[in-house]
């Protein structure tokens, strides 16, 4: 408890001093471009909220150290985080790395955990498909592909005042309750200080986005829940390995439509940004006339629960049925089906009525 509280407040405290002191350094941390298809704000803001929350979690685990020397996870987890979160903090900073290069740095990370911590996915619960699994290193690429992806997942739908940071909160808890379940110490560990780490940031970053997560917070979020899916059902098989996908079923399946839209249907680079988001839709499709961003609870804050929800959708059925992989794939066939329908409508102009609230 200790360690999260210490999370929470060095993750707080020093997202307070970027913010209070961003004359001083905005000049290369903010976001500047309020022009592109993802900008949603009117001012230039820090882009650099990544910090705190590597602070935050650095803090716990030098306190986690000092009362325990045997961490060998945590230590690991920590360290492969570095090479993912810095190379977003430095897009940050500079502007100027491309998608291809934070991909291969976010892809040496997953690597290292992988190797460090003899971790794989066993199998899928799919017959026809497991015996795959069974081949030499397949397991262990497919881990560190889902890793690669979920990091990256996260920094797609980083779009708007605490949307990424909430949904990663939800998903840690969801973790830790697992680790809780079946005893596991370090799981419980790692996911609550993230969780709290993230929680002093959200609180500034929401609602009046006082402060970004960027790139290296975005990726660190997302590498490690990532890192933590894989080891959990690695660790206790009595969880459905379908339980690593539905708990973090909204951005895969974010990412995955994103990459098909781009793609497929565009036939454009799926590195590029475009505006055309699940998150860009509730946004200008839904709240965006009703809601101006000059009123304190904007547009802007008001697009994030919308998305909260949705994932809450795949999340609960996680926890409830863990141990049942054809219920959990039902529930996910039911989400992405769900997803489609939801964002089909919308670019349809055949928006539900249940989605305006007011």
């Amino acid at each position: 408890m200790f360690s999260l509280l210490a999370a929470f407040f060095a993750s707080f405290i020093a997202t307070l001093l970027i913010i209070r002191f961003k004359d001083l350094h905005s000049h290369f941390s903010a976001d500047s471009d309020l022009s592109g298809p993802q900008k949603f704000h009117k001012n230039i803001v820090p882009r650099i909220g990544g910090i705190s929350i590597a602070l935050g979690i650095t803090v716990a685990m030098i306190i986690r150290f000092n009362n325990n020397s045997n961490i060998y996870t945590e230590i690991t987890l920590a360290l492969c985080a570095i090479p993912t979160f810095t190379i977003g903090l430095i897009e940050d900073l500079t502007k100027k790395i491309s998608a291809r290069k934070r991909l291969f740095f976010t892809i040496l990370s997953a690597l290292g955990f992988v190797y460090l911590n003899n971790t794989q996915v066993l199998y899928l619960d799919i017959p026809g498909i497991d015996w795959i699994f069974a081949l030499p290193l397949v397991g262990y690429l497919f881990a560190i592909f889902a890793i690669t992806g979920l990091a990256n997942a996260y920094n797609i739908i980083d779009g708007f005042n605490g949307l990424a940071s909430m949904v990663g909160i939800i998903a840690l808890l969801a973790i830790a309750y697992m680790g809780l379940i079946f005893s596991d110490p370090t799981i419980t560990y790692l996911s609550l200080i993230m969780a709290g780490a993230i929680l002093g940031f959200f609180i500034w970053n929401y609602p009046f986005g006082l402060i970004f997560l960027g790139d290296g917070g975005a990726y660190l979020i997302g590498f490690w829940i990532g890192a933590l899916s894989i080891l959990l059902t690695f660790r206790h098989q009595e969880i459905s390995p379908w339980f690593a996908f539905l708990i973090n079923g909204y951005p895969i399946l974010e990412t995955l439509f994103t990459i098909y839209r781009r793609k497929i249907h565009q036939g454009k680079n799926p590195g590029q940004p475009d505006g055309i988001h699940f998150h860009t839709l509730i946004y200008r499709r839904i709240l965006m006339k009703a809601h101006h961003d000059k009123n304190w609870f904007s547009a802007n804050a008001r697009t994030a629960p919308y998305l909260w929800i949705l994932n809450g959708t795949s999340i609960v059925p996680t926890v409830l049925w863990w141990h049942s992989t054809p219920t959990l794939m039902g529930a996910s066939l039911f989400f992405i089906a769900f997803y489609i329908w939801l964002y089909t409508s919308i670019v349809k102009f055949k928006t539900p009525k249940w989605l305006y609230l007011e």
